[in-house]
């Protein structure tokens, strides 16, 4: 970042937004070891508390000098404080709060990353409202697809823990079984749908995908597409849950997470590539 405002409020709300990320994360852990459900205010009050210095910390890093800065650690601050955001909205009439025991954690990790690897000078981009269109559901389609992927895992977790008679602990945190899968489909297809209007204002919009090194990225977000489109149809056709369900959503998020962290770590971190 070259603005030093800019880096003083990054920094001091990211830090703010780090100690609130921990402390959550803490709580949670210290109410299921002691099997007792978590206080959904208190909860809440420390999302929201964080969710507001995460958004300001994120904002004061990708925009910059009147332009964007579309660089690995900006744009991964956005996308967990969007990742964030929807569960914290879902959490208000749906039990998703649970999630916050995994995600709080990342963003906080994610946010120290940023303020210690992510503060040099980087180019800024003015962008149309086309582009912005297709940047904005790129950002929500990976939002949406992460907090999938997390609830696989949680879906992972309580299914081996039912199946070896264990459902104590930080299983009476988290909603019934049926009750989670039938989330994790949901949030899905909100993130198909959304990755599919990424990859089609893409191809209208994006120009030049060689001379901006987008390949890559192009061909991992149509395969994790094919992915999802095929675990979709897979659960409307052959009523795939459990294992199934779960593999097919993790590979959907690593062709993703290749997609974009990849592609960027590989440009950025490895080529030096801005």
């Amino acid at each position: 970042m070259h603005n030093p405002a800019s880096l003083m409020v990054a920094s001091l709300s990211g830090i703010i937004a780090i100690a609130l990320y921990l402390s959550g994360t803490l709580y949670l852990v210290a109410v299921s070891r002691q099997s007792r459900p978590a206080h959904r205010f208190l909860l809440l009050l420390t999302a929201i508390l964080a969710l507001i210095a995460h958004g300001t910390s994120a904002w004061h890093q990708i925009y910059v000098d009147g332009g964007f800065h579309f660089r690995l650690w900006p744009v991964t601050v956005c996308i967990f404080a969007a990742v964030n955001l929807i569960v914290f909205l879902s959490s208000l009439r749906r039990p998703v709060h649970s999630l916050f025991v995994i995600l709080f954690p990342l963003a906080a990790l994610v946010l120290g990353g940023s303020l210690l690897l992510g503060t040099g000078p980087s180019p800024s981009t003015k962008i149309s409202l086309p582009l912005g269109s297709h940047i904005l559901f790129s950002l929500l389609a990976y939002s949406l697809f992460t907090i999938a992927a997390g609830q696989a895992l949680l879906l992972a977790y309580q299914d081996r823990q039912l199946k070896h008679h264990q459902p104590g602990g930080f299983l009476k945190n988290l909603p019934a079984l049926q009750t989670m899968e039938q989330l994790l489909f949901e949030v899905i297809w909100s993130g198909f749908l959304l990755l599919t209007l990424a990859l089609i204002s893409g191809f209208l919009f994006v120009e030049d995908f060689m001379a901006q090194h987008l390949i890559h990225k192009t061909v991992f977000s149509t395969a994790a597409w094919l992915i999802y489109a095929v675990l979709l149809s897979g659960r409307h056709w052959m009523g795939w849950r459990g294992h199934t369900a779960i593999r097919w959503t993790l590979g959907g998020f690593v062709a993703l997470a290749l997609a974009y962290w990849g592609s960027k770590f590989v440009l950025e971190v490895i080529l030096g590539i801005p």
